[in-house]
């Protein structure tokens, strides 16, 4: 959250974009529940800044499949940390073509 606020207090901030954890039958995912918790912190914290859900499904695959294709080696693609940096970045991207 410390972060969020610096880049707010630097950034002019739209709207923050949140992946909507899903199992792949369309049921509610195991950490439903911890981004919601964190949804809401965002809204107690940035009143005015509108949040957006989207579909993250599929994201962690298409996530490993762009490492594969971009030779990243097998110990990096493990790095969980960077799976997730790159699903954030496609769950973005996604909601970006939407808008068009």
């Amino acid at each position: 959250m410390k972060f969020l606020q610096d880049y707010v207090s630097r950034e002019q901030v739209e709207r923050f974009v949140v992946g909507l954890p899903k199992q792949t039958n369309g049921l509610d995912s195991e950490n439903l529940p911890r981004v919601h918790a964190f949804v809401k912190k965002l809204g107690v914290m940035f009143p005015d800044i509108p949040v957006e859900w989207w579909d993250e499904r599929y994201t962690s695959v298409m996530a490993h499949q762009v490492m594969l294709d971009s030779g990243i080696g097998r110990k990096a693609r493990q790095n969980k940390a960077l799976v997730d940096e790159i699903s954030a970045t496609i769950i973005l991207q996604g909601w970006m073509e939407r808008r068009r």
